[in-house]
């Protein structure tokens, strides 16, 4: 794997582990001060203390122990002042131990000096109180010999032998702070040897693969050069044809520029016809709708004309009707009148005159008969006039519908010759603001391309540059090649 690390890879690798190397000896470092640190600062914050403390639980014991003894000799009550603020401060100091005590033994000897300082006080007390009701001293001495000095001798021993215990402890600490910092050194100058020799071994090895990279490189370098010098001379041929291709290309799209702002013109006056043939559209499907309004309204009164016609029609069925029955009075007034004229003849003289009135009764009623039928032939006549006039009146309407109905297929026809129109406008302005922004478009791939133009001069100018450099760059791998190898030699 690591035949196919490159240079920089070595160096980087080398480098990481000089560095890990040098962290190594930095944590050694860190972890010897920091336990020759946590030594000195247990024996100062803790054995130290201790055995500060224990002295001053040595005098505080002491001092119970006079105060008794004062109040013994003396009876001063503050003696026993003196004597109680002993014992608070020898318990205080107790709690303190006890509160540092950081092993098992420590806390059993702290708690044997408590035991035995309770066991005192009531020893005292107890010698206190004696003493108040007695005045023998020899008594009282012999009690305070008897039951306080013990507990204070065996209150002294154990805290001499805390103190050391401390002190061995103090001991302790202080060598085993010497042999980390020993320890540290010893370990960072083993660390630092073994860095100087794999930095030295290091430095070999990248040497020497520089070497063979370089040599290797600058082979690579000479047969590189000599294909660029030739891709850059074929580079520079196809510039210069690019070069003529683009002029060619920027001829023919200032050509279509020119046609697409053509299309765009007559565009623009398609759109504006278009615009004219809406409008005659729109005002065209105005005066249709103008004209299906008029027929509507012609056809109402022709659908009037003919309810008046039907209603004529059933007048002169009614007068049709009366005109038989003035006939039939007439023929039956005629019946009449012959049979007066009958009964009159047969009367003789006497019905003459009656006669004579049967007589124009009957003619009356013969005038009445005609007239009557002359009056129904009229009738009749006009009852066939009024079925005719019905039926054209009904013809017209008919056709008036036929009309109208063909008004609405005109109209609709306009709306769609409107909606064709409208839809032509569309697309001729969508015709025309494509061919503006084609025109545009144009107008920016013909600067693209001069712009392109340009670059290929410029790529023809940069190739000739590039086969200048390519010739120098061969020439710096012989001079490169020249120094290595003499490198190798020496």
């Amino acid at each position: 794997m690591g035949s196919s690390w490159t240079f920089g890879q070595k160096l980087g690798a080398g480098f990481v582990v000089t560095v890990g190397f040098a962290v190594v000896i930095l944590v050694v470092a860190v972890y010897a001060i920091r336990t020759a640190v946590n030594s000195k600062d247990r024996v100062i914050d803790v054995n130290a203390r201790n055995l500060a403390d224990a002295g001053q639980l040595h005098s505080d014991i002491e001092g119970t122990s006079s105060s008794t003894r004062g109040y013994l000799l003396n009876k001063d009550e503050a003696y026993l002042e003196r004597l109680r603020e002993r014992r608070a401060a020898a318990k205080a100091n107790i709690d303190q131990l006890r509160a540092n005590s950081g092993s098992e033994s420590e806390r059993r000897a702290v708690d044997k000096v408590a035991d035995l300082l309770d066991a005192m006080s009531t020893a005292q007390d107890k010698v206190i109180a004696e003493r108040r009701t007695s005045t023998d001293m020899t008594a009282i001495a012999s009690s305070f010999h008897e039951y306080v000095q013990p507990k204070k001798d065996a209150i002294s021993r154990e805290i001499r032998t805390f103190v050391a215990d401390e002190e061995k402890l103090v001991t302790d600490g202080k060598r085993a702070s010497s042999d980390a910092a020993s320890l540290a050194i010893n370990l960072m100058i083993a660390v630092g040897v073994v860095a100087t020799l794999f930095a030295s071994g290091v430095g070999f090895l990248l040497t020497r693969s520089l070497g063979t990279r370089i040599g290797t490189a600058v082979n690579h370098v000479q047969s590189s050069s000599a294909e660029l010098q030739a891709a850059s001379n074929q580079q520079a041929t196809s510039a210069r044809q690019q070069a003529s291709a683009m002029t060619e290309i920027t001829t023919t799209i200032s050509e279509l520029l020119a046609t697409s702002k053509q299309i765009a013109e007559s565009a623009q006056r398609v759109a504006h016809l278009a615009d004219q043939a809406s409008g005659s559209a729109r005002g065209g499907d105005g005066a249709v709708q103008k004209g299906q309004e008029a027929v509507a309204q012609i056809k109402k009164q022709m659908d009037a004309i003919v309810n008046h016609m039907l209603e004529l029609g059933r007048r002169s069925q009614q007068i049709g009707g009366i005109a038989e029955i003035i006939t039939e009075l007439a023929e039956q007034t005629n019946i009449l009148a012959i049979n007066a004229t009958i009964e009159a003849a047969g009367a003789g003289e006497a019905g003459k005159r009656f006669g004579v009135v049967a007589d124009e009764i009957r003619k009356l009623a013969d005038r009445v008969g005609g007239s009557a039928k002359e009056a129904k032939g009229l009738i009749d006549e006009t009852r066939q006039a009024v079925n005719t006039t019905v039926m054209a009146t009904e013809g017209g309407a008919k056709a008036v519908e036929a009309g109208a109905r063909q008004f609405g297929d005109v109209a609709e026809s306009f709306r769609q010759i409107a909606d064709l129109v409208r839809t032509s406008n569309e697309a001729a302005r969508e015709i025309e603001l494509s061919t503006k922004q084609q025109a545009s478009a144009v107008q920016q791939v013909n600067g693209a391309v001069a712009e392109l133009a340009q670059g290929s001069r410029e790529t023809e100018a940069s190739t000739s540059q590039t086969l200048q450099t390519s010739s120098q760059l061969a020439t710096l791998a012989r001079d490169l090649a020249k120094f290595v190898r003499a490198e190798k030699a020496v």
